[in-house]
């Protein structure tokens, strides 16, 4: 494991638009309000201490969770408190991971059916290589607050780290060792960065606080500046599918389409069932059959099966605030988010409910 601390801005004007939502990405930027200070710190990996491991709890599975994903049929969910729980049988049932961490994770990311990464707070990357049954810290920032809000792998080898204060983090050897390389984007001002994603034929793409945009055709080597369709915070971005085509989503609703690469966009209107859907956006999942899923508060999952045109639009009767959807192996969807994991049927409704 490297400790290093990476260079962070910390800015007066902090958009209060993204600490409102309480389930998107920018949820964890709660704890990320005080000053950064900029030291290097290499130490040699060594096992976490047992007091510093997630506490196991039968109560795990309906606490907060902010992601989930399905590393081959496996469904693998983080969340508060360092919780990392799987399911082997399509959600039904969940399992606690072993875990040396506390703090709330905000992503997973698996780049096959054995190896993935989770991030969180004090900048922590976590890495599994036997299907989020146990996992290691790779990097921690012990001198800062501020979380990392995203994570995306490549390859077994090649990732990159996104999150607050503008930081941008590169591995090369498969975690071993992690970079700051927050200096290849022009974001002087330091805005968070929510969310980063692979594009079919494209490239990656990144969004965050105030609308800001970021592409890179070279998976992360350069990145180029966007001027978005939206000043709002954008917390989340997903490929549809289609080469260069990408969807980019946050508060109130906000849901915008490009068919390339970000050059052009339009909005997506979504009517609920009382109006205009005012809810923000905070994840989203393009599921094996090629359809879209986008989940958020109040209850709210969006399904779209012609490549983000258009969506359903349905708000769940619970009301809870959503911040991840995946597939489970099934077809029925996962929802995490408030209340923890919730089986769904494939429109998004309880099951109870069908």
């Amino acid at each position: 494991m490297r400790r290093t601390s990476f260079d962070a801005r910390s800015r007066q004007g902090m958009s209060a638009l993204g600490l409102r939502s309480p389930l998107a990405k920018a949820l964890s930027l709660f704890g990320a309000l005080s000053l950064l200070t900029a030291a290097a710190l290499p130490v040699q990996a060594e096992s976490a201490p047992a007091s510093v491991y997630s506490i196991i709890s039968p109560k795990a599975q309906h606490s907060l969770l902010m992601d989930v994903v399905l590393a081959g049929k496996r469904l693998v969910a983080v969340g508060d408190r360092g919780h990392i729980l799987f399911s082997d049988d399509n959600g039904a049932s969940w399992t606690q991971a072993k875990v040396p961490s506390r703090q709330m994770l905000t992503a997973v990311f698996f780049v096959s059916e054995q190896k993935g990464w989770a991030v969180g707070h004090d900048a922590q990357i976590l890495h599994t290589s036997d299907a989020g049954a146990t996992w290691t810290v790779q990097f921690e920032d012990l001198e800062r607050e501020a979380p990392l809000l995203d994570v995306w792998f490549q390859n077994e080898q090649h990732g990159l780290a996104v999150g607050a204060y503008g930081a941008l983090l590169e591995t090369t050897d498969g975690g071993q060792n992690w970079e700051d390389v927050s200096d290849r984007l022009d974001n002087e001002d330091g805005y968070h960065l929510n969310s980063i994603a692979a594009v079919t034929d494209s490239g990656l793409f990144v969004v965050g606080e105030q609308g800001s945009m970021f592409r890179s055709a070279d998976w992360g080597a350069t990145w180029e500046t966007l001027k978005g369709p939206y000043e709002g915070s954008l917390f989340g971005v997903s490929g549809n599918g289609a080469s260069a085509g990408v969807l980019v989503y946050g508060l109130r609703g906000h849901l915008f389409r490009s068919t390339d690469f970000g050059g052009n966009w339009q909005q997506v209107e979504l009517s609920a069932a009382n109006g205009p859907l005012e809810f923000g956006l905070s994840g989203a999942s393009l599921l094996p059959d090629g359809s879209l899923v986008i989940v958020g508060h109040g209850g709210s999952v969006l399904k779209s099966t012609d490549a983000g045109r258009t969506f359903s639009v349905l708000n769940r009767s619970d009301r809870l605030s959503l911040s991840s959807v995946s597939a489970a192996a099934d077809g029925n969807l996962i929802l995490v988010g408030q209340g923890g994991a919730h089986v769904a049927s494939p429109t998004g409704a309880s099951l109870d409910q069908q």
